[in-house]
């Protein structure tokens, strides 16, 4: 399967499919508040009660917003990015953290470029069972070159555009996310830009995903992160109220 082949409600059962351990968890823990609320006082009947229905809410709502945020929103139709780029034939690089949906889009959105597509995934350091899930499913784009984040294989001066979509939020080393933008800025041609697609750790995805919104990173974080790099923000808008793009230069 690839990106080009997306089905309908694909981003949720994605979710529900390389995270079932959470929900088997929820799902159960659910089942045992109500249980016990069967042979409890009145006040402790009525608080297992809610702190169960408050489970259920919490699950529909990080679930409806997954929907819509990765199936129903713009996202994954690239029709918010430029029509063209600045020349036919631009070098583009696209990076990713070892579940790539965007590669074949970006080929598709842009036949006549150049595309290098860069893994970071490092199984010592992504630890997260989500994501072996997700690259057994998912055969990386063709070509596809598995680096480090302490050296792109990159020359300066040599790319137009670089796009890092829901992938550099897994760089949780504020020093290592520095000097991974340090590099991509130097691989930078004068006129490029760096695009980033990112959940914020802010109010609108703790509704939506409560304590799961800490995997996220801050708008304070990232811009911190840009200006430490050399990079400025040329653009910065919000593709849903769940994610923010931004288009960074030198």
């Amino acid at each position: 399967m690839d990106a080009l082949s997306r089905k309908p409600m694909q981003g949720v059962y994605n979710i529900i499919r390389f995270n079932w351990h959470f929900f088997v968890m929820a799902i159960g823990g659910i089942i045992t508040l109500l249980l016990l609320a069967k042979y409890g006082s009145p006040i402790l009947q009525a608080l297992l009660i809610a702190i169960a229905i408050g489970m259920l809410l919490s699950m529909i709502i990080s679930l409806t917003v997954s929907w819509y945020v990765y199936d129903r929103s713009a996202l994954y139709t690239l029709n918010w990015m430029p029509a063209t780029l600045s020349h036919p034939q631009a070098h583009i690089v696209n990076i990713h953290a070892g579940f790539d949906e965007t590669s074949a889009l970006l080929a598709r959105k842009y036949p006549d470029a150049s595309l290098t597509v860069f893994d970071f995934y490092d199984p010592q350091l992504h630890t997260e069972v989500s994501i072996r899930r997700a690259r057994k499913a998912y055969l990386p784009y063709p070509g596809t070159q598995a680096i480090n984040t302490s050296h792109i294989p990159l020359e300066a001066n040599t790319v137009d555009h670089i796009y890092l979509i829901l992938a550099a939020h897994e760089i949780r080393s504020d020093e290592e996310r520095t000097r991974l933008f340090t590099q991509l800025k130097n691989a930078l041609r004068s006129n490029g830009a760096i695009t980033v697609v990112e959940h914020l750790r802010d109010v609108n995805n703790f509704l939506a995903y409560n304590i799961g919104a800490f995997h996220f990173l801050s708008r304070y974080t990232w811009h911190n992160t840009f200006a430490q790099a050399g990079l400025q923000v040329d653009n910065n808008f919000s593709l849903t109220p769940f994610i923010a793009v931004y288009t960074l230069t030198k």
